[in-house]
């Protein structure tokens, strides 16, 4: 059974837990034409595809270059025959060039919805964050208790300004759905943030960081 994340007469999200890694791939329909979008597409894609049957998939959309977020991508676009987007940046971390690049702002229509791509560098220079109403998908930008993996102090400073300038003045009530385990609100990390914020830190932090350590 594919977790429901939210569901109206009008749309369908749902939330797909694949492979090794606990990564999440989220399923979007518009059910009055029954188009949608993928967001991610990790290994294991015999289950992204179960809960994409009936649905006229418009794009595969992937949140960044990282081999766990599009391990099953050749099999799902295979039986798809839809295109994939992922940040500019990223394009050359994957194993074949993807159909288009994702501009900052470009809204992604399915059926009578869209969902609307958010340039979050830091993870990696190409991250891409995905809103739709009051769902914010962050990929490995954004978790509960903290910013995604950084390799470099560089990174770290990037990821935060991306977090702070383009996530944290969403909506408080806006639902934080991230590329691994269960999801938070921007109202609770806007309030982690700020304690890391009010403390003073070393200048070469990176890595696995928490907002309250």
């Amino acid at each position: 059974m594919v977790p429901v994340v939210y569901q109206d007469g009008h749309a369908l999200l749902q939330r797909v837990v694949c492979g090794r890694f606990s990564n999440n791939a989220y399923v979007l329909v518009c059910r009055a034409t029954g188009e949608g979008l993928l967001v991610d597409a990790p290994e294991e894609p015999e289950k992204v595809l179960q809960a994409l049957q009936g649905v006229r998939v418009r794009a595969i959309l992937l949140t960044h270059r990282h081999p766990d977020h599009w391990a099953g991508l050749a099999s799902i676009k295979t039986a798809l025959h839809a295109p994939v987007g992922i940040g500019e940046a990223d394009a050359d971390g994957l194993p074949v060039p993807p159909d288009f690049v994702i501009a900052d702002g470009q809204v992604f229509p399915f059926g009578r919805l869209a969902l609307r791509a958010m340039a979050t560098p830091g993870h990696t220079p190409g991250s891409t964050c995905f809103l739709w109403g009051r769902y914010l998908l962050s990929g490995d930008t954004l978790f509960p208790g903290g910013p995604g993996h950084t390799r470099t102090p560089q990174d770290f400073r990037q990821i935060v300004e991306s977090i702070r300038r383009h996530l944290l003045v969403l909506p408080e009530e806006t639902v934080v759905l991230p590329g691994h385990g269960e999801g938070t609100t921007i109202g609770k990390a806007r309030e982690e943030y700020a304690l890391f914020a009010s403390r003073p830190h070393p200048p070469d932090l990176c890595g696995d960081v928490l907002w309250a350590g």
